[in-house]
This record gives structure tokens, C-alpha cells and sequence, in this order.
């Protein structure tokens, strides 16, 4: 057993508590039950997994906060990996902590070390509630140690110390969650491609300007639309002060319903963007939901709403099932409900509840509107396409989603990349979509392919105008995304291993089956272990040179390269009588090799 030290502090305001320190095998933990004179009871199950803890706490009283920590020697560290996408440099003990719930971040952490080991990875059992985290390297001792706790009579832990790949270890704890509550079928039309409005348009748009994009977007290989901000305002300027009636704007969409129409029988799916936790300061919304905000937000010229109050989720709810029941929709955009998690700023009075608040939480709030609006919309549409973004990604969003955006991050491939990758080890079955792809009328089709590879492994999202591109551009864009279409089940769905998050993962590969997929972002080997059948290699470095180390001779392979617009550079059937083979593929090119 690990020794630990704890530095004795007192619980916050005074309050009672009493502690449990317990042996868990390879290290000690302490349970602490805050506002209680009852020790907590606590549980250690071994799990299927040699090296794999589930700690269950339980206490009494009727004002409990329940508190686990525990530590390890921080030896052989290389980085810390959360899901919100954060630096992946240690962070020190004293840092601030992080808070997870419904609407931000999920409560999950790994220690990774070299070779990517997982030294230790926890996952907390809670999917709606906050649960606040501290995590860092102490100083004085040079372990690393973890606390976490959350209000309410248990606490669930799940702790993986096996080193195996941190990956792996991640993925397990999401399918852990899985366990703890049910989540919904995912539609086949929640992987396949996405063009956006945003970065095209922004808000200047009408509805013949979509119908024209829309025109373009679906020879291409994108099979939906998401009109984004914009289609409720005729204003051009960026303010969400129109937002919370979600009513077509009269003068840039004047026949919403016949236009979707249109975009549809293009044979595109129609997603419509909606702000659930605003209402504009103008919009007629605002005065009759007076009362029942959390805040105001005179930058954004909104209110935030209370989605504890029951007007408030009838109103949301009335307003975006619209959308479907109305205008004939396939789905939402459902955007900023990390917003209902914003912290007032220091010295600002703290939020205070609608009258009409019937649950203890703004998170459990954020669930019942959620909720509601499911059953809404399925009522209409049963397979109905919703989409909501990173950083609200953790298990409690589940059963009211079909896929997961990854934040904002325009012209930023490298970003994007890390985003995706780390939303596909969270994200349980919803499709992990990447932000808009977005580049320049001058970029080159080589550049564009690279943009695309480095979200190979989720569903890509596009937003440019694409009626400025040049054939080149656009080829190069419809290969990658026949490229997407064709190995969708392993790219999506495969199991994924982006390696080394502390250097932003420069090599991300997939496995199904007798598949196998790697993407190349630095000049590094790839390793080919195991039995495989087909390979793929997507270059997106400048160094072309692509090396390729197998755990025993593949034998004869046919080899396939093509460059970033799918034309054939090199096809040879090759004996490969090493356990090393070295090809040259073009930036933003693709090696397929076939046993």
C-alpha cells in the first residue's frame, strides 16, 4: 500500500466531518463525509480488469458532501489528460479546480506516462450533478494527488491502474458510465457529413443564399445542413439580443417551411441552430420571462436563463420543437448550454433561483429541459438529429443527443485534431462531429486535404463558400470525403488510440476488425501490430517519407498511393519479405495497402 500524506486541513465553514481511510490495494484513499458525524461506509470491488477499482461511499445526513482523494508517486509522468481539450502539461496541486456536470466537462482524468500508460485514470460516477475535481503534482512530496467530491449521500469512483494505453483506459470509463443510464440510438445520418453556414456567412444570409450552398454541398458528399445563427434576425451584427423567439426572419427567410422543403428534396437533412439558454434583450420573450434568469450578459445583450423554472423549460420547448413540427426540420443545433455552468465573476452576487425552481441544481435544471425537449421531439420525428458541442460532453448528455461538435477553433487544424480525438473517447455511441472546416479562397487543394485528414477520424464539418473554390479545391474535398464515406465504420467507430496527447497527438490510429488506420501529423514510424487486412495511411506531413513497421512480414501487399485529389501516384503489387516498408506518399495523400 502507497502511503499518503494529507495535510489535515479543516472542512470548509467549520462543518462536521468524519473520515475513512481504506486500503485499496497499490494505494491508500481516503473518504471524507463533509456535514455528517457518521463515518462514510465504503466499498473497494475489484473489477474484471486486473488493476481496475470501483470505490463506492456511502453517509448520512441531510446536508452531506462527500469527498474522496488519493495519491501516487508522480514518476514517469509525461502529461495529464482531461476531455476538455485543456494544456497536457502536469498541473501543480494548488491549481484551481475544475468543475464537472451536465453542462461542462465530464468528471473523468488520466495520468499518462511514457508509451502513453494510463498510470492511473479515474472516472466519477455522476452524470447530471457538479462534481468538483483537483487534480496536480504536489510540490513538497512530488506525487501527484486527486480529490473529488460532490453533494448527496454516495459517491461512485472507478480507478484504472493497469498502464495500459491511456486511451483504452479513458474509453472503459465511458463505457462504465454507460452502465449507470441508458442512452439513446444513434441514426446512421449523424456520421455522415456536414456543411455548415456559419464560417461561409456568418450572419448575412437569406434563404437563397443557403438554397445556392446547399446546391453545391450535396454532389460533393455532405448528406446534411446546419443553418446556423442568423436565420431568426435580419440584423447583421454579432448579438444574441434577437434570440429566445425563434421566429424565421421576415425578410431574409420569409417562406421558411418552402424553403426547407427545398433544401431537402437537394437530398440533404436540415439542422437549425437555437441559443437554448438565451433571451435577447429585444426579443418579446424577454419580459415574460423576466424573473426566471440567472443572469444578464450585457456583452452578448442576453439573459440567461433558469432552467430550473417549469416557464422557462415551456417556453424553450414550445420554441424549438417549432423548428420540427412546424417548418418540417430533421434536427437541431443546440448551442451555449455550457453557458447555464458560468461562474459569476469575482465580487458579483451569485446566481440566484426562479421562484418557480423545483430541483437543487442549475445542472439538473439544464436535464430537465433537455429532457423535455427529447420527448418533444421524437414525438414528431423519432429519429431526429441533435446536435450539441464540446465542452457539455459527459454522459449525462447522452440520452438527449446524436452527436458532439467539437468547440470553436476556425483556420486550426491541430486543434480540431486534439478536439476530436478527445471527444471519441468520451462521447459513448454519439457521433463526435469536427468544428467547420474553414480556409481561405487561395488555399491550395493540398492544404485542404490536410485540413480534412486531420479530422479523419470523426464526421467532418465544412463551411466555406463553396461557390469561390476552383475544381482542384473541390476535388480535393469531395476525395477526402469519399475517403470518410467509404471506411466510415472504421474511422467513426473503429477502436481509436491517438498517441501522445502531451505532444498533440502526432499519430492517431484506428482499429476494426482486420482494419487498420493511421493518421501521420509529424515524420514519425507508424507500427502495424497484429493481423491485418487492409491498411490506410493519410499523410498530412510535409516529410513524405512514410514508414511503415509490422510485427512480422506482411508478405505480397498491393499498394496504393494517391495524392490529395485521389489521383493515382504509384499501384504495385509488393513483396514485403521485412518487417519494415518505406513509401513515398504525397502531403495530404493516402497509402492503402491490401493483404
Amino acid at each position: 500500500m502507497t502511503a499518503l500524506s494529507w495535510d489535515g486541513s479543516a472542512p470548509p465553514s467549520g462543518r462536521t466531518e468524519t473520515s475513512r481511510t481504506v486500503d485499496a490495494g497499490p494505494l491508500a484513499l481516503r473518504i471524507t463525509a463533509i456535514g455528517s458525524e457518521a463515518e462514510p461506509a465504503v466499498t473497494v470491488t475489484p473489477l474484471d480488469v486486473p488493476g481496475t477499482l470501483l470505490i463506492e461511499a456511502r453517509g448520512t445526513g441531510a446536508d452531506l458532501r462527500l469527498r474522496a482523494e488519493w495519491q501516487l508517486p508522480c514518476t514517469g509522468a509525461t502529461g495529464y489528460w482531461t476531455p476538455n481539450t485543456n494544456a497536457r502539461w502536469l498541473p501543480p496541486s494548488w491549481a484551481l479546480p475544475r468543475e464537472a456536470s451536465l453542462p461542462k466537462g465530464a468528471p473523468v482524468g488520466s495520468l499518462v506516462g511514457a508509451g502513453d500508460a494510463a498510470l492511473c485514470t479515474f472516472a466519477v460516477g455522476e452524470l447530471v450533478r457538479p462534481v468538483t475535481i483537483g487534480e496536480g503534482a504536489v510540490e513538497e512530496t512530488g506525487r501527484y494527488s486527486w480529490w473529488v467530491e460532490h453533494d448527496g449521500p454516495q459517491l461512485s469512483l472507478r480507478l484504472d491502474l493497469t498502464r495500459r494505453h491511456f486511451a483504452d483506459t479513458v474509453r472503459e470509463s465511458a463505457a462504465w458510465w454507460a452502465t449507470l443510464a441508458p442512452a439513446r440510438d444513434v441514426p446512421e445520418a449523424a456520421f455522415e457529413p456536414v456543411f455548415c453556414t456559419w464560417y461561409a456567412l456568418h450572419l448575412a444570409m437569406t434563404s437563397a443564399d443557403v438554397e445556392q450552398l446547399a446546391e453545391l454541398a450535396a454532389p460533393l458528399g455532405f448528406r446534411s445542413l446546419i443553418v446556423d445563427d442568423g436565420w431568426q434576425t435580419d440584423e447583421r451584427t454579432r448579438s444574441y439580443a434577437t434570440t429566445g423567439d425563434w421566429e424565421p426572419a421576415p425578410k431574409d427567410f420569409p417562406d421558411f417551411a418552402g424553403h426547407v422543403r427545398r433544401i431537402q428534396a437537394i437530398g440533404l437533412n436540415y439542422l437549425l441552430w437555437h441559443a437554448v439558454p438565451f433571451v435577447g434583450d429585444r426579443s418579446r420573450a424577454a419580459e415574460r420571462l423576466a424573473g426566471h434568469t440567472l443572469a444578464h450578459l450585457p456583452l452578448l445583450e442576453t439573459h440567461l436563463l433558469d432552467p430550473r423554472s417549469a416557464t422557462v423549460r415551456a417556453h424553450q420547448v414550445e420554441r424549438l420543437a417549432a423548428a420540427v413540427e412546424q417548418h418540417g426540420v430533421d434536427g437541431l443545433k443546440v448551442d451555449f448550454v455550457d453557458t447555464f455552468a458560468r461562474k459569476p465573476p469575482p465580487g458579483a452576487a451569485p446566481h440566484t433561483a426562479s421562484p418557480e425552481a423545483d430541483c437543487a441544481t442549475v445542472a439538473e435544471g439544464v436535464q430537465k429541459l433537455l429532457a423535455e425537449l427529447d420527448a418533444r421531439l421524437r414525438a414528431t420525428r423519432p429519429e431526429v438529429l441533435v446536435e450539441h458541442r464540446q465542452d457539455y460532453l459527459g454522459p449525462g448528455l447522452w440520452p438527449y443527443a446524436t452527436m458532439v461538435r467539437a468547440t470553436d477553433c476556425p483556420h486550426n487544424a491541430v486543434e480540431n485534431r486534439v478536439r476530436t480525438a478527445d471527444l471519441r473517447l468520451t462521447a459513448g455511441p454519439l457521433a463526435v462531429h469536427a468544428d467547420p472546416l474553414t480556409w481561405h479562397p487561395g488555399e491550395s487543394p493540398e492544404q485542404i486535404a490536410v485540413l480534412l485528414q486531420s479530422v479523419l477520424f470523426a464526421t467532418a464539418q465544412v463551411s466555406v463558400d463553396l461557390g469561390a473554390q476552383s475544381a482542384e479545391q473541390l476535388t480535393a474535398l469531395a476525395f477526402w470525403l469519399s475517403v470518410m464515406k467509404e471506411h466510415r465504420t472504421l474511422l467513426q467507430r473503429g477502436e481509436l488510440r491517438p498517441h501522445r496527447p502531451e505532444l498533440a497527438y502526432p499519430l492517431i490510429e484506428a482499429r476494426h476488425g482486420a482494419q487498420l488506420a493511421f493518421g501521420r501529423y509529424a515524420p514519425l514510424p507508424l507500427r502495424a501490430a497484429g493481423d491485418w487486412e487492409l491498411l490506410l495511411v493519410a499523410n498530412a506531413d510535409q516529410d513524405t517519407l512514410v514508414r511503415v513497421e509490422f510485427d512480422r512480414p506482411p508478405g505480397a501487399v498491393e499498394l496504393l498511393v494517391q495524392d490529395c485529389l485521389g489521383g493515382a501516384v504509384a499501384r504495385a503489387q509488393t513483396p514485403v519479405g521485412g518487417t519494415e516498408l518505406s513509401v513515398r506518399v504525397p502531403t495530404g495523400g493516402l497509402l492503402t495497402l491490401r493483404r
